[in-house]
């Protein structure tokens, strides 16, 4: 017996872009707002992550920020010297155009769905990273998954758990200035959004939130635990 896991990570909710928005405002989002950055973002210390929101996107002196911030002046320089650091440390060398983005996440989508191992493998950075946001309310991975060949396995499989429902459907999207996809059900309620993080000619990341509670604004939120006729959260534990 074991325990379904619910939880997972804590992840942004994420932004859709309609397809009639500004493609300036979609560069924009995908450069400031992206769910990979805002991820990194939160892997820095509280004082690392608000001095450089501070200073780099809110453009605040360094002296208005070590007021804030409860620091000397050149403790805030260096706060946001190491933020800087290990947020550039994470970003890709070579940016990938959005023509360039939307034909990989295409074949991304299209290796996932026909159960192309091989072929998702290539796509997918050496080190990829899978994450998941179930809140503790919808099936999610406990912990971020890691590497080329252990991503595009769960990946495989998560896809044709999902498709072997009746009526399920993955909707292309934009989601918060990247590639991705809606995941919805046969009555056309949202049960999930997945998002790529692309650079470099290949996917770095994966964000899958399947947490509810960061779906409502999308509109009907499905229930993802019994569409997958897994136990609810609360409920009972089942079979390995």
């Amino acid at each position: 017996m074991r325990r379904e896991s619910y939880v997972g990570e804590w992840l942004p909710e994420p932004l859709l872009a309609d397809a009639t928005d500004d493609p300036s405002d979609q560069t924009e989002m995908a450069d400031s707002l992206s769910l990979a950055f805002l991820v990194l973002l939160e892997s820095l210390s509280p004082e690392e992550r608000a001095v450089l929101l501070l200073r780099d996107v809110f453009d605040y002196g360094y002296d208005a920020i070590a007021a804030i911030v409860g620091k000397s002046e050149g403790n805030a320089r260096q706060l946001a010297a190491r933020a800087r650091r290990r947020v550039e440390e994470r970003r890709p060398r070579f940016e990938s155009s959005r023509e360039q983005r939307d034909r990989l996440a295409s074949r991304f989508f299209a290796a996932a769905v026909e159960g192309d191992l091989g072929s998702l493998e290539t796509l997918l950075a050496h080190d990829v990273v899978l994450h998941g946001d179930g809140g503790g309310k919808a099936p999610a991975i406990a912990r971020p998954v890691l590497g080329r060949s252990l991503v595009a396995r769960a990946l495989v499989v998560g896809v044709k758990q999902l498709l072997e429902v009746p009526g399920t459907a993955l909707r292309p999207v934009e989601v918060n200035g990247q590639p991705g996809t809606v995941v919805l059900d046969g009555a056309g309620r949202v049960v999930g959004v997945m998002a790529l993080d692309i650079g470099g000619q290949q996917v770095r990341s994966v964000i899958g939130i399947v947490n509810p509670d960061k779906l409502h604004h999308l509109g009907p939120v499905g229930d993802l635990g019994a569409l997958l006729g897994r136990s609810s959260p609360r409920g009972s534990t089942r079979q390995a």
